[in-house]
């Protein structure tokens, strides 16, 4: 079983009921103005349990456990895509440090239509992870406002939350914490996450400074990892495709940050180039396994030290990844 949050619209009803069984559309992208918290049992079988419960749940698992959100990429779907990528996460964490991280994948309404062009297709994506941005902002808050209500209590969730996004999920993450910090926070950005892991992000590669819309990516983090891959197929892609609204900006998926000088301390870079290539064809979707699953990705290990210990190792800034 795997508990899953998402702003995908069920079939059923947009209106919430505990325990109720749902089902989605693929084809509707439209991003929902609810969120819906949901446990999934087989493959496509899933019940919603509605946020105290999946919450309680959390809070019930061992307390050395840290909670981490994935956040999938373009053109993902449930399944077989998003869940069985973040079953594999989570056993491949498991490999690497039994009960270090419990996977919660949030899930973005992405376009299942494989038959229209690749542009088309990207841009329909792209404006559903606009639209789930407010969406996802909700679910920090309410876990806020759940979490400073627990906190009265005998015994308060403590959990150590950290956010892996993937490719066009961290423009989701982006929108989400804009919109959180506008709405609840009066424009500011409380340090929310222990590590935010950004792997091939789709965005413009100097997003993460001071006068841009990610700043706080930063500002939410205690540590901010940026991977990157020059070689990776998919951001040349991404660039031109973005002609489209006159944005013709490096991605950083591809470059890293634009200049890792203005930025704090606390966001580092790592150059993927040696076995993005290796692990996946088009040297996009690096951060789990080869096709055969024999080779695991060290990005792997490298996320596992910075949950456990809290620091990225080695604590130099720009680092070289490679394969053992």
């Amino acid at each position: 079983m795997m508990l899953f949050i998402t702003s995908r619209t069920p079939k059923q009803s947009a209106k919430s009921k505990r325990n109720r069984k749902i089902s989605f559309n693929y084809d509707n992208t439209a991003a929902a103005q609810y969120l819906y918290f949901c446990e999934r049992r087989g493959e496509d079988d899933y019940v919603e349990i509605k946020s105290p419960e999946l919450f309680r749940r959390l809070k019930a698992l061992p307390a050395e456990t840290q909670l981490l959100f994935y956040i999938h990429g373009f053109n993902n779907n449930m399944e077989p895509d998003i869940f069985n990528n973040a079953a594999k996460l989570q056993q491949l964490m498991d490999n690497e440090r039994p009960g270090l991280v419990h996977v919660i994948p949030l899930v973005w309404p992405c376009d299942d239509d494989s038959a229209v062009a690749f542009a088309d297709d990207y841009w329909d994506d792209q404006d559903a992870a606009d639209a789930s941005g407010p969406a996802f902002a909700r679910l920090l808050g309410k876990f806020d406002s759940w979490r400073r209500a627990e906190a009265q209590q005998a015994e308060p969730c403590l959990k150590r939350i950290n956010v892996l996004a993937h490719s066009m999920g961290n423009r989701v993450l982006k929108n989400a914490l804009n919109d959180w910090s506008e709405k609840h926070a009066a424009g500011n950005m409380p340090q929310l996450f222990r590590n935010t892991f950004m792997v091939a992000a789709d965005v413009k590669n100097e997003i993460l400074e001071q006068d841009q819309p990610g700043r706080h990516i930063v500002d939410s983090s205690r540590n901010v990892v940026v991977y990157f891959a020059n070689d990776d197929l998919s951001m040349p892609a991404s660039k031109l495709a973005n002609i489209r609204n006159k944005t013709l900006s490096r991605r950083m998926g591809m470059t890293g940050p634009e200049k890792l000088s203005r930025l704090p301390n606390k966001v580092y870079e790592v150059d993927c180039d040696d076995f993005n290539n290796k692990l996946d064809l088009k040297g996009h979707s690096y951060f789990l396994t080869d096709k055969s699953g024999n080779t695991v990705s060290p990005i792997i290990k490298h996320m596992a030290d910075a949950i456990d210990g809290g620091r990225v190792k080695p604590d130099n800034r720009s680092i070289v990844l490679h394969l053992p």
